[in-house]
């Protein structure tokens, strides 16, 4: 569930962390709803949509906008901001009139984040997949890129979700950087990367 409070704007819960308990602007349904359509506009199949998305992932907010209320009558802008500004995860980022994902991307896109700066980063895999990961290193699986924690726990965490006992592999960003493989920081957590070769991974 959205609310939003006249003081602090738009919060996730029962109530502001000030107390009120403001107005409902999506309940739990919508909310989830919402957020499906926005995430696969956005990542997923923009041109399904009659989204100009350009190289970097940006596309007009007015336009998608207009594409969410072709197909829910009640998605307005404001709809639109309360998902963006109460996404716990950073997914979404709005620059001027422009808004597109920061990763999770299936489309072939070009992002252009600030350069990594962590000299070493963690994979996640499970123990089928470790094997291999160290002949063939690490390549995205239906993504546009791979997807790097900054720490160990979060590696464990974001791995956790698709197997039981994760195998965590260290990267040696550095090195890879060094090497010319481009990888990008998306927030504290999320480092995005091209394709890894095995020479830079080990078993941690």
């Amino acid at each position: 569930m959205i609310k939003k409070c006249q003081k602090h704007g738009y919060f996730r819960g029962e109530k502001c962390h000030c107390g009120d308990e403001g107005r409902i602007v999506l309940d739990d349904v919508r909310t989830e709803r919402l957020g499906r359509f926005i995430s696969g506009a956005l990542r997923h199949f923009p041109d399904d949509l009659g989204l100009a998305m350009n190289q970097h992932g940006w596309v007009d907010i007015d336009v998608l906008c207009d594409v969410m209320l072709t197909r829910y009558k009640w998605a307005t802008k404001d709809k639109l901001f309360a998902i963006i500004n109460t996404d716990e995860r950073g997914r979404y980022e709005i620059a001027g009139t422009k808004i597109r994902a920061r990763y999770g991307h299936s489309v072939d896109i070009d992002l252009d984040l600030p350069d990594n700066q962590t000299p070493v980063l963690y994979y996640g895999a499970s123990q089928e997949e470790a094997d291999m990961l160290l002949v063939n290193g690490i390549k995205p699986v239906k993504q546009r890129y791979v997807h790097l924690s900054t720490t160990k726990e979060k590696a464990i965490e974001v791995a956790s979700i698709h197997t039981e006992n994760p195998v965590i592999f260290s990267v040696d960003a550095k090195a890879a950087q060094d090497d010319g493989i481009k990888m990008m920081t998306v927030n504290e957590n999320i480092v995005v990367s091209e394709e890894i070769p095995p020479e830079y991974i080990s078993k941690d």
